[in-house]
């Protein structure tokens, strides 16, 4: 890291300086090559320094992202260390570089504010195993050099630069909705990367001081904003004490001075553990996990601004009165540090319904919208905006038109938020007299108060992997015990269904090396590693076992794909209880033991699977995409296949018709469970325990109020023998024609 620090620091250009690392690299890694690849407009990586392959190649060599290991690396902007790189099936040979007598490749993502700006690599001729502490050498390395690229003239303005041609024309865009509520003001741009300018530390024991004092003042500003929401409700509060938990881990904190130890400064070693996060997370599809992520995002850049200086939000007195807060990402407490009453709503390019910024937000009925692909591109400061959150919609200079649309939709809003708000203690009975539970989706203690806000039956649906993510190491058995007891006391009674642990394939641990896999979500994941790693599975089933003690505990194994798997997985929650019993712990009044069927190998075991379990829960997510054998995160195949297309009906009816005659108590879960359209054809078909986002609790009550079950019924179940795409059209006609609020 000296030796880096005085190149860095050192005369010559931006090129000279490169040519200049790659040397040192490839001296201090003991390595025959080093190579750095920096990206240019199209989506190119362009060879502009190399030690060890062909000179001539510089500048001439070039790779699109995706394409070969270099493109694949920045594609997933993770690292990937390979001892033999020309038998990988990404491999790309490139004759003009003079690389084919290497084999071992090691090589890390240059990120920066979550951008790749290229990727640099080391090359051996010899069957390499590069170690964790090479890899971690490597990723401190390339932060420094995303500096050098992002400030040193290699990044061309027109490749950096926005590309708006929308300035003055109007525009409409679609996203996700995050808050309920209609807004119309003016936009005011958040964009909170921080540079850091001074990357090698002269003093370590120096960034260790003011890392701590920076950490100190970071908690006094949390603590600070408690206040400013203590009307808001307990859920918000909870949610701040979460965020204050993620300040004080130590976790987090040791990682950060690990980086100060290797040499860096107090602001580049933070910068760097963010980069990390950000890097791990952007391989995860669950966008719950995924958002849980941002509140580290949003500490990190908080903690940036202690250790680098700069003014807060609310210090920014040229907000306009009537602000749009516009950002790529945002924590709750930047949503709480804007003036609230000059703030309308909020537009975010990321963000998903579970993020804490939208949780505060929806307590303190703050519009937002999330998921606006390309909205920083296309909005200019001061634009005039108008926010349907309600439908995902945004409208950017809007004509008169559209403002008189507008306030149609508030008033029909109005209308929908009383009707919600009158029926959150009624039953979700349809017209007929049909008795429904509908349950919440969590994952979190900050989502339980949700059981109350909503009127929720219960948790059909707890996740229990998000603690294990955000640890720097495996949780204990007390540690987790404690998470499921509170969770249990919060629920007051109700039911909680616990789901162990789905890990793997795309909801990596950073402590739990599962290696690559080329399709994650059928790879090691899951039960599958709970069987394999039975270590894992036992202490968690022996906390849970623990918190429930005198209570009713419901354990559900994900990712079963045949009954023996299930067998196995019982086998040992009932040697835990054995044990329990012999130690002369307390036991739970009883355990029930389910499975969560997302798997369709499982559908032709059903009579096998129902003599076995308790009760049932289809994970309708995974389900769909394996019956289509379509991956749900990719967007090209996001809206190929509907979920209400007969072959998916036909599938769930015979679910439940089999759990029926079995007498075996049965639940859905995921996204087709909380859209009213989908829940009225489920219903239909045979299902009576929906568990959904707290979000969808009250569109679905209404629907199901509305719902006259006998008249309905034989009409969605003559549309399963069509040959169709889809019968969301006919749905939608059918609830229409009955009056059936959707």
């Amino acid at each position: 890291m000296r030796r880096l620090r005085d190149v860095m620091s050192g005369g010559g250009d931006a090129q000279q300086r490169l040519d200049r690392i790659v040397h040192l690299i490839a001296a201090e890694m003991v390595a025959e090559v080093c190579s750095i690849y920096i990206r240019r407009s199209g989506n190119v990586l362009e060879l502009f320094a190399t030690e060890g392959l062909k000179q001539d190649a510089v500048h001439k060599t070039r790779l699109a992202v995706g394409e070969g290991l270099v493109g694949d690396i920045a594609r997933h902007a993770r690292p990937l260390a390979l001892a033999d790189a020309q038998i990988h099936p990404a491999f790309a040979y490139r004759p003009e570089t003079g690389e084919e007598i290497y084999h071992s490749m090691l090589g890390v993502p240059v990120i920066r504010g979550g951008r790749v700006l290229g990727v640099v690599v080391v090359q051996n001729r010899t069957l390499r195993a590069y170690s964790d502490e090479e890899i971690e050498t490597m990723e401190t390395v390339a932060m420094v050099l995303a500096e050098l690229v992002a400030s040193g003239g290699l990044e061309l303005p027109e490749e950096t630069g926005t590309v708006n041609g929308f300035a003055a024309k109007p525009l409409r865009l679609q996203g996700l909705r995050l808050s309920d509520g209609l807004a119309i003001g003016h936009a005011r741009l958040l964009l909170p990367h921080l540079d850091v300018d001074r990357l090698f530390a002269n003093d370590m024991g120096v960034e260790r001081e003011r890392l701590n004092q920076a950490l100190a003042a970071v908690q006094e500003q949390i603590d600070g904003l408690a206040a400013l929401i203590e009307t808001a409700g307990p859920e918000s509060r909870d949610i701040l004490e979460a965020y204050g938990m993620f300040a004080r881990d130590t976790g987090w904190r040791e990682r950060i001075l690990e980086a100060i130890n290797s040499g860096l400064t107090a602001e580049a070693a933070v910068s760097k553990v963010q980069e990390d996060i950000r890097r791990r997370m952007s391989a995860v599809s669950d966008h719950y996990l995924r958002e849980r992520m941002q509140d580290f995002d949003d500490l990190a850049n908080r903690l940036l601004k202690q250790l680098i200086g700069g003014e807060p939000i609310e210090a920014d007195f040229d907000a306009p009165e009537d602000a749009i807060l516009v950002a790529r990402s945002l924590g709750p407490a930047d949503l709480l540090d804007f003036p609230r009453q000059r703030l309308r709503a909020v537009l975010l390019e990321q963000g998903s319904p579970t993020a804490h910024v939208a949780i505060v937000a929806r307590a303190l009925e703050i519009p937002v919208v999330g998921d606006l692909k390309g909205l920083l591109g296309v909005i200019e400061p001061n634009d005039e905006v108008i926010v349907d959150a309600d439908n995902g919609q945004v409208f950017l200079r809007p004509g008169g038109a559209v403002r008189d649309t507008f306030a149609r939709s508030m008033a029909t809003r109005r209308r929908q938020q009383e009707t919600y708000a009158q029926m959150r203690d009624l039953p979700a009975e349809t017209r007929d007299g049909a008795s429904l539970s509908l349950s919440l989706n969590a994952g979190l203690l900050i989502d339980l108060p949700q059981l109350t806000v909503t009127g929720a039956d219960g948790i059909g649906l707890y996740r229990t992997e998000l603690p294990f993510m955000v640890r720097s190491d495996f949780p204990d058995v007390d540690a987790q015990c404690d998470l499921y007891r509170r969770v249990l006391d919060q629920a007051d009674g109700k039911p909680v269904v616990f789901r162990t642990l789905d890990i793997g394939g795309d909801k990596p641990l950073p402590y739990f090396e599962g290696g690559p896999s080329e399709n994650p979500a059928l790879g090691w994941r899951a039960l599958r590693i709970g069987l394999d790693q039975p270590a894992m599975l036992q202490r968690q089933i022996r906390a849970l076992i623990r918190a429930g003690a005198g209570r009713v505990m419901r354990i559900m194994f994900p990712m079963v794909a045949e009954v023996a798997e299930f067998e196995t997985a019982r086998d040992i929650v009932r040697d835990e209880l054995s044990i329990a019993e012999s130690a002369g712990q307390p036991l739970p009044e009883t355990v029930q033991i389910g499975v969560m069927l997302e798997v369709p190998a499982l559908v032709w075991q059903m009579p096998a699977l129902l003599d076995r379990v308790d009760f049932v829960s289809v994970g309708s997510n995974d389900l769909v995409q394996f019956v289509f054998a379509s991956d749900r995160s990719d967007p090209r195949m996001a809206d190929r296949y509907d979920a209400l297309s007969p072959a998916v009906l036909s599938l769930l009816r015979q679910i439940a018709q089999q759990c029926r005659d079995q007498d075996i108590p049965l639940s859905i879960c995921g996204e087709i469970a909380g859209r009213p359209l989908e829940a009225m054809a489920l219903i239909a078909i045979g299902y009576r325990a929906l568990s959904m986002p707290a979000s969808a609790i009250g569109p679905v009550k209404a629907m199901v109020r509305s719902l006259d079950l006998g008249r309905v019924e034989s009409e969605v179940l003559g549309l399963l023998t069509r040959p169709d795409h889809s019968v969301r059209h006919a749905l939608r006609s059918l609830a229409v024609a009955h009056g059936v609020h959707i």
